[in-house]
């Protein structure tokens, strides 16, 4: 009972001073802000090998772990007829050593509960801090001797051509080459691209020699972070690192800054079956972290683009919804060889808008003075977020590597603040007037032409045109030379010829398919069912259903869950026992033309949705369908699914393609026919 009444005592003054305190608060006034955060950087721990390596020890003891950050520093490298070099070599790198097979550093690295990774300039190794000296060892053995054999060097190249097929279809992969490639010039090191010719140029000798001229211990440095005192590092350094010996390499020339446009201009890539557009802002800058316009530089892109607060998201996502977000980057080298971009993916119907929109944009923030408040807030997110990256002990090594890299002063990290806090309003202006040069400005536009060109030429801008990897073209010519007699009745009847005839489909009364693929080591089964009206479609994953859906005429749902009626009404056209039945009486269907499909002619029909859009594409000598595209439009994003079928079968007088591919999640999945059930295995229970 004593006991008791302590507590209460002790509860009830408690509670007497937190309301006494509380009732001296005014909450009507913003609280004061706290002091501005005194930068206190302590200076790695530094230290040579002979060989000329120079090491970084940055101690901290708040986990038991430890990293060590290899890094050369090699000028950039022009890998010309046979880019894609050091990719592969990349790639090779880390899988073993001259006396580890790759299987056996592999299973270690992964008993030690470590990890190690190359690229073509350096490596990373981190892991438990007791187990710091074997991978230490590993690491500097990979580096030193790396297992580098013609098999591996295949099954790599192999992997970066796969790659690049995949990359083709891509428009941001499209417009990433062509933004360098018309930034710099093919030449350049910066605007060279990698093609399926350059890799295949690549031989294993190369991948060998380029190993040698860009792995040495010369320029190289090697950040260590973590639970380790300097004598241990030491020790490791001189034992493993220490026996790698230096190379005589080539001086490679620095990369010079290109001109930029002359004049604004729109540079427009076609890609006829894109359903967005990916709209690209860019000039050619010199900017330096050790330039007096540095700080000014930071504010003033992260005010036009930085992330949400931008002018641009605040525009084009916010106001006028063109987009899932819209941003600004502009680089900084040492070189002084950079660009300043401004970047959206937007909807077809609204490019040319959106095009507008951005040049309206980068116009204000260099001739209206930023609003003071604009300013404030834009400072106060940059040192927030530079406060807590000091917060990894990694930052910090990596901050005195960029001194020692960029020729900064030894307190512009310790001043960092001090310098953002010091740009005013003048500032922003005056530098967004020098860097972001709208006058010989490229607006780089990759999208359907045939849907964008009409709207896109009375922005009022002067358009070249280019193909995917930047060589110069004539205009698109999208007048449809439309075959005689050939119109959606034609082209769907044909269709249903050839997959049975209209008697033998009237005579038919259900349908079930099903395919069969592999993906990530899973196999996947896609099931149909079909009846007049209905149609059902799941796909299970080892024998687990992950989506079902379901179609009949009163609604649509996936997972038993009722989809939103404009995006049911789209998919109406899917259900029944041929959705070419459908298209037959669709109002909505309309013919587009003649494209080549895998080298031959096909016709294209598209069923224009609110949400959801399809296209689907007929061989114009067998009129049986040859490719599928489902475009779906949600919330200001678009995705868009092909799928390719071939190999048609026969199965009681009605053909299916026998097999049906697409990619999905980055990688191409092949399905093969595996059952076809005609008028048995479906019943109206089915679609319940």
């Amino acid at each position: 009972m004593k006991n008791f009444k302590i507590k209460l005592a002790v509860f009830i003054g408690i509670t007497l001073i937190t309301f006494s305190a509380n009732a001296q608060l005014d909450r009507s006034k913003m609280p004061e802000p706290g002091p501005e955060p005194t930068i206190n950087l302590e200076k790695p721990t530094e230290f040579q090998l002979k060989n000329g390596i120079n090491v970084m020890v940055v101690e901290n003891n708040k986990l038991p772990r430890v990293s060590y950050q290899l890094s050369i520093d090699n000028k950039p490298y022009r890998e010309g007829d046979k880019a894609g070099v050091a990719s592969i070599l990349s790639a090779m790198l880390g899988n073993g050593t001259t006396s580890i097979s790759k299987n056996e550093f592999n299973d270690e690295v992964d008993f030690l509960g470590a990890n190690i990774s190359f690229g073509s300039s350096g490596g990373f190794g981190s892991g438990l801090v007791k187990y710091s000296d074997r991978i230490v060892e590993l690491m500097a053995d990979a580096t030193i001797n790396p297992l580098l054999i013609e098999e591996e060097f295949q099954k790599e190249k192999d992997k970066l051509l796969e790659n690049l097929k995949t990359d083709e279809k891509s428009l941001d992969a499209v417009s990433g080459r062509v933004g360098g490639a018309l930034s710099y010039g093919k030449d350049h090191v910066f605007g060279e691209y990698v093609t399926e010719e350059t890799v295949n140029n690549v031989t294993f000798q190369d991948v060998l020699d380029l190993y040698k001229i860009r792995f040495a211990p010369n320029n190289a440095d090697i950040v260590v972070v973590g639970d380790i005192d300097v004598k241990t590092v030491k020790k490791q350094m001189k034992k493993y690192f220490g026996v790698w010996e230096k190379v005589d390499l080539a001086d490679m020339p620095a990369p010079e800054l290109t001109a930029n446009a002359s004049g604004a201009q729109i540079n427009f890539v076609d890609m006829p079956n894109a359903t967005q557009s990916v709209i690209t802002v860019t000039n050619n800058v010199d900017l330096k972290q050790s330039d007096e316009d540095y700080f000014a530089a930071l504010m003033a892109n992260n005010i036009l683009g930085g992330g949400g607060e931008g002018y641009l998201f605040k525009n084009l996502r916010e106001d006028k919804g063109y987009t899932y977000g819209a941003y600004s980057r502009l680089g900084a080298s040492r070189y002084g060889v950079s660009r300043f971009t401004a970047s959206a993916k937007v909807r077809n119907a609204v490019t040319d808008s959106a095009v507008v929109e951005f040049l309206k944009e980068i116009k204000r923030i260099k001739t209206e003075p930023v609003e003071a408040l604009t300013l404030k807030n834009a400072k106060a997110k940059y040192v927030g977020n530079f406060v807590m990256a000091l917060e990894r002990p990694q930052t910090i090594a990596n901050y005195a590597l960029n001194i020692k890299r960029n020729k900064l002063p030894e307190d512009f990290y310790a001043n960092y603040l001090d310098n953002i806090n010091k740009v005013s309003i003048e500032d922003v202006q005056r530098v967004a007037n020098k860097y972001f040069d709208l006058d010989n400005a490229r607006v780089i536009v990759v999208g359907k032409g045939s849907d964008v060109l009409d709207n896109l030429e009375k922005v009022g801008l002067p358009i070249n045109y280019y193909d995917a990897y930047a060589n110069e073209t004539d205009k698109p010519n999208y007048d449809l030379d439309v075959p005689e007699g050939v119109d959606v009745s034609t082209v769907i009847n044909k269709y249903l010829g050839a997959v049975g005839g209209k008697s033998k489909i009237d005579a038919t009364k259900s349908i079930l398919v099903s395919y069969e693929g592999s993906a990530m080591g899973a196999t996947i089964v896609s099931e149909e069912k079909r009846i007049d009206g209905k149609a059902s479609q799941s796909i299970s994953m080892n024998g687990n259903v992950m989506m079902a859906v379901v179609m009949t005429k009163d609604k649509v749902t996936m997972n038993k869950n009722p989809l939103p009626e404009n995006m049911a009404n789209d998919m109406q056209t899917l259900s029944g026992l041929f959705p070419e039945l459908n298209i037959l009486n669709s109002e909505k269907a309309k013919f587009t033309g003649v494209e080549a499909v895998d080298g031959k002619d096909a016709y294209k029909i598209e069923i224009p949705g609110e949400v959801i859009t399809l296209t689907y594409f007929y061989d114009v000598e067998s009129g049986l369908k040859v490719k599928e595209i489902q475009t779906t439009n949600m919330q200001g994003q678009t995705q868009s699914q092909e799928t390719f079928l071939k190999d048609y079968q026969e199965f009681g007088g009605l053909k299916f393609p026998g097999v049906r591919s697409g990619t999905q999640m980055g990688q191409v999945i092949e399905f093969k026919l595996k059952e076809v059930k005609i008028d048995e295995g479906v019943s109206d229970a089915d679609f319940d």
